[in-house]
């Protein structure tokens, strides 16, 4: 007896769109490279830190 895989109505969603949308996934890693995956500047992190000016807890005082 062979059990079948519960798939929620979300994941069927998706699974349709995906096929639907071949290059969506392609996509998505595209922009994330994009936005995430660089190089940081230490020195430029660092420098932004120092630079920062602490707001006050209530902003409107």
């Amino acid at each position: 007896m062979k059990l079948t895989r519960y798939v929620s109505e979300y994941e069927q969603f998706l699974n349709r769109y995906k096929d639907e949308h071949p290059g969506v996934e392609a996509e998505q890693r595209r922009g994330w490279k994009i936005w995430w995956d660089h190089r940081q500047d230490l020195d430029a992190v660092d420098r932004q830190r120092r630079d920062t000016v602490q707001t006050k807890p209530y902003y409107y005082s």
